[in-house]
């Protein structure tokens, strides 16, 4: 009809579709995109990696291979969320390999409170530290899927899809 066009235009573009036109070489696309998904990709980040600034380079990192690869998501396979959190989990798995010896997490653990903790506190740190302990032999791969399990509360299947795996895996 003749306000198709006007709808059209008001309306957001997906970020499926937003990926399809950086294919295309739109670096406005790609811009949007980056403002959507730049915080996610922080987020993520930091999960796997030691530091803030780790977890900046490895969102950058997702970013420039979202722009060299948007012409490979397919979005028969997954939305283009989960193809995107797959491509910040392996800029921040390659970046955690690339730091090798990294300080234990546990370290915070060892940290003196500012003020008196509470018993709640005290158990809190102690879980935390247990699980920093449990998690700091394994590899930047299976901590990220923990992680996400646990921490972000995403399903298996979510985790195995943005890890490129099989739940079973």
């Amino acid at each position: 009809g003749p306000y198709t066009g006007a709808m059209l235009a008001s309306t957001p573009a997906s970020n499926a579709q937003l990926i399809e036109r950086v294919a295309g070489g739109d670096r406005e696309a790609f811009a949007a995109l980056a403002r959507r998904l730049t915080p996610m990709a922080l987020r993520a980040a930091a999960k796997v990696l030691p530091s803030a600034a780790d977890a900046e380079d490895a969102a950058q990192a997702a970013l420039l291979n979202l722009w060299r690869r948007a012409s490979s998501f397919d979005a028969a396979r997954g939305t283009a969320e989960s193809w995107f959190y797959r491509l910040v989990i392996n800029a921040a798995v390659d970046r955690q390999r690339a730091l090798r010896p990294v300080v234990p997490l546990d370290a915070a653990a060892e940290m003196p409170c500012p003020r008196p903790c509470a018993e709640r506190a005290a158990q809190a740190s102690d879980e935390a530290a247990r699980l920093s302990r449990a998690v700091t032999g394994l590899s930047a791969r299976q901590r990220a899927a923990i992680l996400m399990f646990y921490g972000e509360e995403a399903s298996a299947a979510e985790v195995a899809d943005a890890l490129g795996t099989t739940p079973k895996a």
